[in-house]
């Protein structure tokens, strides 16, 4: 099974349009106003002129519902990212609407397994992440072996300081609910802006 990627944190047009010419699945859009990668003042005509394949992703830290649903009409968003100490309830919610739900769980020095059950059936995708003060973009990378007594469901991005070198790992170990990785503050040149070669690269090797 091969394994999707998701970019998240864009934010510029230009490097937006460079990073969807690549073969990705998914770009992440943060819509959390203390994030540097805050992408609210992008305009959303750019997230309509992107590739119809690649899913656009909200990332939201315990929003209001009325207000995330207005960005995500407004961006096209097709799934949603929740990032903060959202209930099961608010998934279901956001599913009921028509969109995909991924919920991000921190994951410390124990298995988020506990963490992750109440989200069983609640959500479409967990992304595992690695617990830090801030909400993500923590260039920091958990122990991977705290996932291998999870069993679902449902499926997972592994998300948490990836870096361009990481791909063979990723490879050799996947975890058989593994769905997809989550690149971010390791692939870019400043907050925010993602180097395409570094990207590039990553995807051929991962899907070597």
């Amino acid at each position: 099974m091969s394994i999707a990627v998701k970019v998240c944190g864009m934010k510029e047009p230009g490097n937006i349009r460079e990073i969807a010419g690549l073969p990705v699945d998914m770009l992440g859009f943060i819509f959390h106003a203390p994030s540097p990668r805050y992408a609210g003042s992008l305009d959303p005509a750019i997230a309509g002129t992107l590739p119809g394949e690649i899913r656009k992703v909200g990332v939201f830290v315990n929003p209001a519902r009325d207000a995330a649903l207005g960005v995500a009409r407004q961006y096209g968003l097709g799934a949603i990212q929740l990032h903060g100490e959202e209930s099961p309830d608010e998934c279901r919610f956001y599913r009921s609407r028509g969109l995909l739900v991924i919920k991000a769980i921190p994951v410390g020095e124990h298995s988020p397994a506990a963490l992750a059950t109440p989200y069983a059936r609640a959500c479409d995708y967990l992304l595992f992440d690695t617990r830090a003060p801030g909400r993500g973009g923590s260039g920091q990378q958990f122990d991977w072996r705290l996932l291998d007594d999870y069993a679902g469901p449902p499926p997972f991005i592994l998300s948490g300081g990836i870096g361009p070198e990481d791909a063979g790992r990723i490879r050799a170990r996947a975890h058989p609910l593994l769905r997809a990785v989550d690149l971010n503050s390791r692939f870019e040149t400043r907050p925010g802006i993602k180097d395409p070669r570094a990207v590039q690269q990553f995807i051929q090797e991962l899907n070597n």
